[in-house]
């Protein structure tokens, strides 16, 4: 508004703050949410998103906990974003360290995948940044927990499920 001097209204915003059970239900579009542990951040939230018989789990930063292992049972796709315990580890920052208590490893998203039935893992938001090239051993670290098929996304990735 401070750059087009036309506009003279603040635009309206309705804002509804959700916790856990259904967030949103349109026709047959159905979003649901759950807290998640991304302590101590707290307020994280996981969505599971529903239509056509479809669901897509998209946790964002989160370790293991019972209320994502909910959200992903029986889903299609679950998006996780997930951190290289070992190369996070050979770092020397203390607080590149910390990332460790508050997301997922590879392995974890893997393991979590595995436990709710999941058909594809999708990872994403990669710590450290992925390195052109290493792709395969992201997908390996997965696998070791999970029978299903493992996308190492970039960026406009899409799957079909």
């Amino acid at each position: 508004m401070a750059h087009h001097q036309d506009l003279t209204s603040q635009p309206s915003v309705a804002v509804t703050e959700v916790t856990d059970g259904l967030a949103y239900e349109l026709g047959d579009v159905r979003v649901s949410c759950a807290p998640v542990h991304h302590f101590p951040v707290d307020s994280a939230i996981g969505y599971r998103v529903e239509a056509e018989g479809k669901a897509v789990v998209i946790a964002g930063d989160t370790r293991p906990c019972d209320s994502l292992d909910r959200l992903c049972s029986g889903a299609d796709v679950y998006v996780q974003t997930v951190v290289r315990t070992d190369l996070v580890k050979a770092m020397p920052a203390p607080r590149m360290q910390d990332v460790l208590d508050y997301h997922s490893s590879c392995e974890e998203a893997g393991a979590t995948a595995q436990r709710g039935g999941v058909r594809i893992l999708v990872l994403t938001h990669f710590v450290p940044g992925l390195a052109p090239g290493t792709e395969e051993e992201w997908r390996a670290l997965a696998g070791k927990f999970f029978d299903g098929e493992v996308v190492v996304a970039s960026d406009l990735t899409s799957v079909t499920a």
